[in-house]
């Protein structure tokens, strides 16, 4: 057994770095053709493209791991298949719950390994490519306008442009959702617009041209007026928005930049929080909505932390999954193990999703929104290695 327990683990090696390898590459380039054309032209420096393209890659490390090893099991026993080998040694009275035990102890070791990579390297990386981000734009304000496209590098204000001129400053169709009143909703659209900053560099001046104001009170949506202009100008704080590296000290606000410790202590203190807002001594309309906003906050919060756990084991999962699609895979190849893959973790990445929306919704607690992928896809290659082990002894090539 092992000599057999070597012979698939150096099968299965070869293909799962084939895979990471491949899967990496291609985000990676899918990540530079979304913001190629925010790049070029720009004047941002080659060594920061390098570095936020490093730090991006963190998260597909996590994405990615998992994923190859569901390609590289179904490779494996795929080819096993194809050449006999299962059909072999389920003859001399292995199942396949015993062959699928080196790859289960690799996926083991492999979640272990995307765990404190999940808890220790991807919420930094995070921090520090948002960091990054928001230091580019402040260094080059158009830079966070994505033409054709709502850009809210402006906290409290979501931003449309049609298209822009980096030489000229200029921007063309313009539409700005102003959030920052409360009790209001503003939207002012206009032809035209340049963006830059006043001369001692502290405010963002924004200059719009032929254009029209819209507002009226929110959540009533009562006492509306509309304002036209041929010239309105808007001025943003800007202080620090220099290219210089925000400091470490910087809050982070995100959930994707904390690890499963700080996820944990910060829903506590998100319960403390609602708690005081769901007081009826106190309640009131404000409270109600303060509440529900408390609410959402800590199913974020607790989701994240499920999350740091569960996508790690799906490793294990996705190796068990392997087994059965492999066997049924028969012909191997990098192609049916990639196709079968991509089917099977477009499946449990939807379940994670829908999951993670429903608990920010309230309506599935984060626990089971987290896990339930994890759990569900498990279920099902249990059951098809347990079908597949009364069948595939009979299977020729």
């Amino acid at each position: 057994m092992h000599i057999i327990d070597r012979y698939i683990l150096k099968s299965l090696v070869g293909p799962f770095f084939l895979s990471f390898a491949t899967i990496v590459f291609v985000l990676v380039l899918q990540f530079l053709a979304g913001f190629s054309d925010r790049f070029l032209g720009k004047g941002i420096g080659l060594a920061d493209i390098v570095e936020l393209v490093v730090l991006q890659s963190a998260w597909m490390v996590v994405f990615a791991v998992p994923m190859a090893v569901l390609v590289s099991v179904i490779m494996t026993y795929g080819a096993m298949t194809n050449n006999s080998e299962i059909t072999v040694l389920r003859a001399s009275g292995l199942s396949l719950f015993r062959l699928a035990a080196p790859v289960l102890v690799v996926a083991a070791l492999l979640t272990l390994f995307v765990e404190r990579f999940n808890n220790v390297v991807l919420p930094e990386a995070n921090y520090r490519a948002r960091v990054l981000m928001a230091d580019i734009v402040r260094a080059k304000p158009a830079f966070g306008l994505t033409e054709n496209a709502f850009s809210s590098f402006i906290d409290g204000y979501s931003i449309f442009v049609k298209d822009t001129d980096e030489a000229s400053r200029e921007m063309r169709g313009v539409l700005l959702y102003d959030l920052t009143r409360p009790g209001y909703r503003t939207m002012v659209s206009a032809e035209r617009g340049l963006i830059g900053f006043a001369g001692n560099d502290r405010y963002l001046i924004m200059t719009l041209y032929n254009g029209e104001i819209h507002e009226m009170r929110y959540p009533s949506l009562a006492g509306y007026r509309t304002m036209s202009f041929a010239r309105h100008r808007l001025v943003f704080e800007s202080s620090g928005f220099g290219f210089t590296r925000s400091g470490e000290s910087r809050f982070r606000g995100d959930a994707r930049d904390l690890s499963a410790t700080e996820l944990l202590a910060a829903a506590r203190q998100q319960e403390r929080k609602i708690k005081v807002a769901g007081n009826p001594a106190l309640f009131a309309e404000n409270d109600r909505q303060r509440l529900a906003a408390e609410q959402v906050l800590y199913n974020r919060y607790m989701t994240e932390y499920h999350k740091k756990y569960a996508l790690p084991v799906a490793c294990l999962v996705f190796a068990l999954a392997g087994v059965p699609l492999g066997v049924l895979a028969r012909r191997g190849g990098f192609g049916a193990g990639a196709g079968l893959s991509l089917l099977f973790f477009v499946l449990y990445w939807s379940m994670v999703i829908t999951g993670e929306k429903l608990a920010e919704r309230g309506i599935l607690d984060p626990a089971a929104a987290s896990w339930s992928g994890d759990v569900i896809l498990a279920l099902v290659a249990f059951l098809m290695i347990h079908r597949l082990n009364g069948l595939v002894a009979g299977t020729s090539r």
